[in-house]
């Protein structure tokens, strides 16, 4: 085991869990983040040394000194003229990627994977919660903070991993699963891929990578080639039509919560519960359903889990739930995800006006999907466009907000930076409300809740 590892970029939410793993396995655990946030801190909390300048005279003098005991792991969205990343290299540190250290994790584990351009990590940390739920257990590597657990690693004595699969630079082509399953295969990441033909190129590659005699389990509408290795068996789910696995006789209980029964291969488990609003996380769970079915796990078990799960942080979150005002806020920021979402709280709402307000994130994504995203905004009554976060990019030149106001139909359409939220709020006192975006929305979520709170909407 090595004794040192050094995260650059260790506040993201993959970077993290792997920063919790190495820890908890005895090693010493430093690392670099661009700014402070709440998962740095509770990182710190836990005993690992952070600072936040790009500055290799702050890397700590056991690392330093230390070359040889020492693993750096840093994310792909590190800018290639890091100085930190630049001094490693020149003192010949071992430097792998984030996907690299976790493909080298799952090397002695039965791995399940979860990939998708959308609903991946809701499905692997609902994969993860059944498989801990029926004594079962798993490592698991989430995308989110698990609601069950509050945290985004989970650690059992179990021989399954499971691990989100991430499709962001081909981080998802290190892992050689046990058992797979592909969510969606969207146009995304164009920065990277270029076409979206690349992009199910890159997501048929991660589905020949499934071991032989494993298992595929992929979304019923998701039209990519398969070259599965020999005695791999593909299974389809959806989230009602007649597969392998899917859902029937949905019910939409109070809070935007569904019943179901649930079909496993032919067996009908009836009278399943998930108490997550949008019926998009029927899909979900089905596809975790199936996932821990395959793994062994008992129908009635997996009834059990759904019922207990609670969701994942800023994944359909509801923050505020009041006499007058509803609040959620969710990570969407990708075109399909925020039309899912914003037609999942709407069957959840109906005839009320639904506010939302959306951060893009990335500066190609929204010249990539700018009509995209348009036309998926469109589906609100009023929608509030903040600022382009720009992530690991560049500005580029027309590309911004306006952009995406000036392709969409809507005419109540407003761009204010975050400064100007908590007024809005204010002002407007909206009756259903969603947030909308994977940069740093998120700091604006505690002040829109306690602003709903003050005015007891």
């Amino acid at each position: 085991m090595t004794e040192n590892v050094y995260f650059l970029g260790i506040g993201g939410i993959g970077m993290s869990a792997l920063a919790r793993y190495y820890k908890h396995a005895g090693a010493s655990v430093w690392g670099y983040d661009l700014s402070p946030s709440g998962l740095t801190r509770r990182l710190e909390e836990e005993g690992m040394g952070i600072h936040y300048q790009d500055d290799p005279l702050q890397i700590p003098s056991q690392v330093a000194e230390n070359r040889d005991k020492t693993l750096v792991i840093y994310t792909p969205a590190l800018p290639r003229d890091h100085r930190e990343l630049q001094w490693f290299r020149e003192k010949d540190y071992e430097i792998i990627k984030r996907s690299v250290a976790l493909g080298h994790l799952s090397e002695n584990h039965v791995t399940l994977a979860v990939a998708g351009t959308h609903g991946k990590t809701t499905t692997s940390t609902l994969l993860a919660h059944i498989l801990h739920h029926s004594g079962t257990g798993c490592t698991a590597f989430l995308g989110g903070i698990s609601k069950n657990y509050d945290t985004n690693l989970l650690l059992g004595n179990s021989p399954f991993l499971v691990a989100e699969a991430d499709e962001y630079d081909r981080s998802f082509l290190q892992l050689h699963p046990q058992s797979a399953l592909i969510t969606s295969a969207d146009a995304d990441h164009l920065d990277i891929y270029g076409t979206h033909q690349a992009v199910r190129e890159a997501y048929s590659q991660f589905a020949s990578q499934v071991v032989s005699g494993g298992t595929l389990v992929i979304k019923k509408s998701v039209d990519i080639a398969l070259p599965l290795q020999p005695g791999v068996t593909a299974y389809t789910y959806h989230s009602s039509e007649p597969c392998d696995f899917y859902a029937l006789n949905h019910t939409m209980l109070k809070g935007g919560f569904y019943s179901f029964d649930l079909m496993l291969k032919g067996k009908k488990v009836e009278g399943c519960r998930l108490d997550l609003p949008g019926r998009i996380n029927v899909e979900n769970a089905v596809g975790a359903s199936a996932m821990a079915c395959l793994a062994g796990i008992a129908p009635d078990a997996i009834k059990d889990a759904l019922a207990s799960f609670r969701g994942v942080s800023r994944r359909m979150d509801v923050r505020h739930a009041g006499p007058n005002c509803w609040y959620i806020d969710d990570y969407a920021h990708h075109p399909g995800e925020i039309r899912a979402s914003v037609l999942s709280v709407r069957e959840w709402f109906p005839g009320e006006k639904i506010t939302g307000i959306f951060q893009p994130h990335l500066y190609t994504r929204t010249r990539d999907f700018a009509g995209e995203f348009a036309k998926s905004l469109d589906l609100l009554d009023q929608v509030v466009l903040m600022p382009v976060y720009p992530a690991r990019e560049a500005a580029i030149p027309g590309v911004d907000a306006e952009l995406i106001a000036g392709k969409m139909d809507l005419q109540d359409v407003t761009i204010l930076d975050a400064s100007r939220i908590i007024d809005f709020v204010r002002e407007n006192k909206p009756r259903v409300l969603i947030t909308l975006g994977a940069g740093n929305i998120d700091r604006l979520v505690a002040p829109i809740t306690e602003c709903l709170k003050e005015m007891q909407l």
